[in-house]
């Protein structure tokens, strides 16, 4: 795991922030059998097949801007520069990871989103619920994309259009720079439909975490 990168996740919200936070997940907990767990990722995929293809790409331009400018176009010269011209030009998109996402389809970002958290709703435990009932809301900060997934027992009940909807409404507030008070919002809806579906009972016990976890 790049530390910097999860240094970048881990500071996403503010100590405060992160308080309010967890406030709200257990406040949510309170009233329901649900388990709701929150991760933030830096990003969910390295995508080497675009930073290689940008990197190669942005070589093959200033190459061609280069070879014009020396009044030396020729073949012979040209692939050589582009290959020298490739390692800074790779440099530059690990360095400044957001310059990928031009070479990066919504879908392919979609996609790696929704893998990245299947494998950490499993990784996590919150198929090992009591009740089945467990919620991850998954972050990744870099494509700016939200992800939450229900257990069985979960959406035996409650349709995933309505975990779309407000993972869509948390992306949204994630990209309009109110993180932290759209993801409180959300866990408060989380907790209110679990409440509905999935009242607490007397033997109830938090069976994960409220912080959330950062990788």
């Amino acid at each position: 795991m790049d530390l910097t990168q999860a240094k970048i996740a881990a500071d996403f919200f503010t100590p405060e922030e992160k308080e309010a936070i967890r406030r709200f997940a257990a406040e949510a907990e309170l009233h329901s059998s649900g388990e709701i767990a929150i991760m933030v990722v830096y990003e969910s995929d390295r995508y080497r097949e675009a930073e290689e293809l940008g990197a190669l790409l942005v070589a093959g331009l200033v190459g061609v801007v280069l070879a014009v400018a020396l009044h030396h176009v020729t073949i012979w010269s040209y692939i050589p520069m582009v290959l020298l011209l490739f390692f800074p030009a790779l440099w530059l998109f690990r360095r400044f990871p957001r310059l990928k996402l031009s070479f990066t389809g919504a879908r392919r970002q979609a996609e790696a989103v929704s893998e990245r958290a299947l494998v950490a709703f499993y990784q996590q435990g919150l198929y090992r619920t009591e009740q089945e009932t467990g919620i991850l809301i998954f972050i990744s900060l870099l494509e700016r994309k939200v992800w939450i997934l229900g257990d069985r027992g979960i959406n035996e009940k409650i349709p995933p259009g309505y975990w779309k909807t407000l993972a869509d409404e948390l992306a949204h507030g994630i990209r309009s720079g109110r993180a932290a008070e759209s993801l409180c919002a959300v866990i408060a809806k989380c907790g209110s439909e679990l409440s509905r579906h999935f009242p607490r009972s007397a033997d109830d016990r938090n069976e994960l975490p409220d912080e959330i976890i950062f990788r």
